[in-house]
């Protein structure tokens, strides 16, 4: 049985365990929470801090094989443990590469990935120098997730609000879609592609809100949108399982957003809507296995639990009941104590043929189901 280790322990390391359980693997987690999602479901878990090198050297230096849930960890160790002979998922240079959205703009000009035009700058000061680009989105090299590490220049006194250090400065593309891809890729190197999604987001939190699958696109765009997010995973010439996002214009254009070298949120509805979901296609690669099946049983509707405004403590789940009545919707709630602001508690899946069912129960969930802190004052 092999020893696969997982970087990380929230939700996307608890789903990556549930899929686990279908396969002969002993699995490990590293993570500085002893409460965190995924901490209760491996067979082994250590606390540290992923950032450290020798926290996460010494974690896996005895596995078979590790990968990640979060881009934010050492890649340093990682590179030592490759060269020991520890597989890592996907490989360490690909971390490198795609950690810093700048050296992540530069890779998709140097292979002539369609891209948002935009500028590396070191301060806010530059932002002066390419006010052709405004209005523009500031984005951290390192650091940012989760819409954190974003800021939207509209007009050059904006950039007394922008951020100090290395980061990456594009013009605002004229939006009429984001859609994300999710695509697995062997050692082999052959490539299994999910439908694209249709995502919308949450304006106050600049985070997935819910998203549509499959997402409603002409052909010709969708034969666009696969040439280029392939293009995008065969450059990195690495096994694993990639997330691309990609913006669609006002003209048609599609422009590569950014990627993800691991599950991703836009991928959840696949537990439930397709043959083979992200997270079992993770342990298919890492295990030597054949890629799964990831054509869709039915289309899809997924929606983000999201911590509510002004709550902060425990967690409650008001109109979590009326939800669990809707008609094939399925919960996943990850066992986070601790509810604030804009912090992904859940997600819920929809399934059905009809488009107009799932955006009207997704709208529904949305306004039936919140996220608040308990009252201390009852039981």
């Amino acid at each position: 049985m092999l020893k696969c280790g997982i970087l990380g322990g929230g939700q996307l390391g608890r789903m990556l365990l549930q899929a686990a359980a279908n396969y002969p693997v002993e699995t490990y987690v590293l993570e500085n929470d002893n409460e965190c999602p995924a901490a209760h479901l491996c067979h082994h878990f250590f606390k540290g801090d992923i950032k450290d090198f020798d926290a996460v050297y010494n974690f896996a230096k005895a596995l078979d094989a590790i990968t990640i849930e979060i881009e934010n960890v050492n890649i340093d160790a990682l590179e030592k443990l490759e060269s020991e002979g520890v597989k890592v998922y996907p490989k360490p240079a690909v971390l490198r590469l795609i950690k810093n959205k700048a050296l992540q703009k530069k890779f998709y000009t140097e292979h002539s990935i369609p891209t948002s035009e935009y500028v590396i700058i070191n301060n806010k000061n530059e932002i002066s120098s390419h006010s052709r680009l405004l209005p523009a989105v500031q984005k951290l090299a390192e650091g940012g997730y989760d819409g954190k590490g974003v800021v939207v220049i509209e007009k050059l006194s904006d950039a007394e609000g922008g951020f100090n250090v290395q980061s990456v400065l594009e013009k605002k593309v004229k939006l009429k879609k984001e859609i994300a891809v999710i695509i697995a890729v062997d050692e082999k190197g052959k490539t299994a592609m999910y439908p694209p999604v249709e995502m919308i987001f949450n304006p106050n939190f600049n985070l997935l809100e819910y998203q549509i699958c499959p997402a409603d696109i002409q052909q010709s765009i969708l034969w666009k949108i696969e040439a280029i997010a392939l293009s995008v995973v065969r450059n990195f010439k690495s096994a694993g399982l990639f997330a691309v996002e990609l913006f669609i214009d006002e003209a048609n254009n599609v422009l590569v957003n950014e990627t993800a070298p691991r599950v991703h949120n836009s991928g959840h509805h696949t537990i439930e809507a397709h043959y083979s979901s992200q997270f079992d296609m993770v342990w298919r690669i890492m295990l030597g296995y054949p890629l799964g099946n990831t054509k869709a049983i039915l289309s899809s509707a997924m929606i983000n639990i999201i911590g509510s405004d002004g709550q902060s403590g425990d967690a409650a789940y008001d109109g979590l009941e009326e939800v669990l009545k809707i008609d094939n919707a399925f919960v996943h709630i990850y066992g986070k104590r601790q509810t604030k602001p804009g912090r992904k508690m859940g997600h819920i899946t929809v399934l059905s043929n009809e488009k107009a069912d799932l955006v009207h129960k997704a709208n529904k969930i949305k306004q039936t189901l919140t996220v608040v802190a308990k009252d201390k004052s009852k039981p």
